[in-house]
């Protein structure tokens, strides 16, 4: 049999190549190759229809009508997606657990949301009293985050679930927003509402009394960070949103992280979780003719 040259192109738009044949009438698959890279075989239309050139020991064998009666072009083999990678849980924690409630209460409640891994509540060494705090861990991300999305009524009190900050604070530093000029028209359940359009909102802190700003905090910290140095109006209200930093201060004992905090008009605003207050100090004793130094320390407490 004479050689054949069969027209074939990248796209089915392109320009045709004409590609020689082999002597049985086959076209190898490293001729199309040669001219179209990564090519795996080729397609053709007939009647309106798209078909595929058979392919056997890397051979292309023409249609039964022959190659002369169609033109063709590439088939490529289809990328691969990369998989996503799952999501791991982390160990959660349970803060503001009442004293009664062990661990069987909690295994129970929680089951609701997922599998859980793991449950534990934290417990007094020498009393074996509960510490007020527990940890857990699921085995189904999606159930974690369900749980991060919303506060637990667990034997008579609210509790919330956090993801554990690192020693430094750093991994809710980058969660956390404060939101500035709030106004006492603006309650937790509006800051959550709004935000909830932005990303999941794991937690809403509105300091009473009022001061006149909240702090919310995201699951995801890119969301966090998007949203910082904006103004938005929320029901009317005009707030702004900015980063919220953990405070240090040195002591005798030296540097510790007592709270989120922000310095306005020369008072610190803490937020510590029950329990983890420090204990009230003094003010340093002043001499008789000097003016009492006033405090510039005022606390909130988030748990009642």
């Amino acid at each position: 049999m004479s050689i054949e040259y069969v027209p074939v192109s990248e796209g089915e738009q392109d320009e045709p190549i004409e590609l020689p044949t082999e002597e049985d009438g086959s076209l190898l698959l490293s001729t199309v190759a040669a001219q179209f890279a990564t090519a795996s075989g080729l397609k053709y239309r007939a009647g309106g229809r798209l078909r595929g050139v058979r392919l056997v020991d890397e051979r292309l064998s023409p249609p039964a009508e022959g190659w002369a009666a169609h033109r063709y072009w590439c088939a490529f083999p289809r990328a691969s997606p990369t998989p996503t990678p799952r999501p791991r849980c982390s160990d959660l924690i349970v803060l503001g657990l009442p004293w009664k409630t062990g661990e069987d209460a909690v295994r129970e409640y929680f089951s609701a949301f997922g599998e859980l891994l793991m449950v534990q509540v934290k417990r007094d060494v020498k009393t074996g009293l509960s510490k007020g705090f527990g940890f857990i861990k699921f085995a189904d991300y999606e159930a974690q985050v369900r749980a991060l999305g919303r506060r637990h009524m667990i034997d008579g009190r609210w509790c919330d679930v956090r993801i554990p900050n690192g020693k430094d604070g750093g991994a809710t530093a980058h969660r956390k927003v404060f939101v500035g000029r709030c106004t006492e028209s603006l309650t937790a359940e509006d800051l959550r509402e709004y935000f909830g359009a932005f990303g999941q909102v794991t937690d809403v802190f509105v300091p009473r009394p009022f001061r006149a700003f909240s702090f919310v905090t995201f699951l995801d910290p890119e969301v966090a960070q998007s949203l910082c140095g904006q103004d938005h109006i929320i029901k009317g209200v005009s707030v702004n949103i900015s980063t919220a930093s953990p405070k240090r201060e040195r002591g005798a004992r030296g540097s510790q992280l007592l709270g989120w905090g922000l310095v306005e008009g020369g008072a610190r605003v803490f937020n510590w979780a029950a329990g983890d207050w420090p204990a009230p100090q003094q003010p340093p004793a002043v001499h008789s003719h000097a003016p009492p130094a006033p405090l510039d320390t005022k606390l909130y407490l988030k748990y009642e």
